[in-house]
């Protein structure tokens, strides 16, 4: 899926509720604590890591792409 981003960045956890993938804000904590999510090919552990555009993060076989 793709995610338009209108600002300079948006946090990870807030990113995983906005696109639907995290039901609440803890299930997101929960998502990126036991590394689950991967952002640009790595591993992001970071609850607030800042996303920006062209950033690919993956979680449970879902694909997004930030632009």
């Amino acid at each position: 899926m793709k995610f338009e981003l209108n600002a300079d960045y948006l946090e990870l956890n807030k990113l995983l509720k906005t696109t639907q993938i995290a039901q609440t804000g803890g299930h997101a904590k929960i998502l990126i604590s036991e590394g689950s999510v991967i952002r640009n090919g790595e591993v992001e552990t970071r609850i607030r890591a800042k996303i920006v555009k062209g950033d690919k993060i993956e979680v449970e076989g879902k694909i997004i792409e930030v632009v």
